[in-house]
């Protein structure tokens, strides 16, 4: 990678280091960058906010997106200090960014005590044999939700 890279990716770093050192969170830190700026950025907040969702990348997802008044990355890259979970990814996805670059592998996390295989293995298990119970109820009115949404002129189409 160029030094441009490396120069984004050394910010995310620093504020994964500087989060865990101030009590924010795990060592997690992640930056959005459009155009050679840094619009978004983000350190896991889990700890300090009690929030299991306010990991690094989704913190600065939403960082970004409010910055950028928008909910699409689409000409944005995301530096992120590791490998995204599962639930990362998934936001990363919904964002629509044009690039990812990470630090460190889901294997060094794991090592560092932040293992997330048996997430990845849930996510491919059926329904009926995942750990936490999955029930099925009222898909027949939500069903007719969906069906309005096809037909309400003015969606906003994401």
């Amino acid at each position: 990678m160029g030094e441009r890279e490396l120069k984004y990716m050394q910010m995310a770093v620093d504020l994964a280091r500087h989060g865990m050192n101030q009590g924010v969170g795990g060592p997690f830190g992640c930056i959005v960058v459009k155009d050679d700026t840094v619009v978004g950025k983000g350190c896991n907040s889990v700890a300090s906010l009690n929030d299991p969702t306010a990991h690094a990348e989704v913190m600065a997802i939403r960082d970004a997106c409010k910055n950028l008044h928008t909910f699409q990355l689409t000409d944005c890259e995301i530096y992120t200090s590791c490998e995204p979970c599962p639930m990362c990814m998934g936001a990363i996805y919904w964002a629509r960014p044009k690039k990812v670059y990470f630090g460190a592998t889901r294997h060094d996390a794991a090592d560092a005590g932040f293992d997330d295989s048996m997430i990845y293995k849930e996510l491919t298990s059926p329904v009926h044999e995942r750990l936490i119970e999955m029930v099925n109820l009222g898909r027949d009115k939500v069903v007719k939700v969906f069906e309005e949404w096809i037909d309400k002129p003015d969606k906003v189409v994401y």
